[in-house]
């Protein structure tokens, strides 16, 4: 037993044009954007549940292209949803690419459009 209770509380994901990584979050995923405390540079704070994605505007130092073609395989960042499918049907519907996980689970893996590995699996 942990002498810590830890909780996630955000996972910053870094981005090259806030408002057209928001047509992505907020439009296609329909994350809601929350109030940001004024910072020295763009971005975004968006609630998924009681977590946060904040989306940073800032140089990336990480390559964008030549990363694994399943997000599995990559660093990412995993969020429960309701459902696969319908988020499958949202996906289609927006043109994104993404992978059914090999696990067995009902999840899919996505990119945005800065290379950054999404991972949805659906609660059981």
């Amino acid at each position: 037993m942990s002498k810590h209770n830890f909780t996630i509380h955000h996972a910053s994901l870094i981005v090259s044009d806030t408002e057209q990584s928001l047509q992505f979050y907020r439009d296609v995923l329909d994350m809601q954007p929350i109030e940001r405390p004024p910072l020295p540079f763009p971005g975004a704070w968006l609630a998924i549940g009681d977590q946060q994605i904040h989306l940073l505007e800032l140089e990336n130092p990480d390559p964008t292209s030549g990363r694994p073609a399943h997000g599995g395989r990559d660093r990412h960042v995993a969020m429960h949803i309701d459902s696969v499918d319908v988020l499958r049907n949202d996906l289609d519907a927006a043109g994104v690419a993404y992978t059914l996980s090999i696990s067995g689970r009902r999840a899919l893996f996505c990119r945005d459009r800065d290379g950054n590995a999404l991972e949805f699996i659906e609660r059981v």
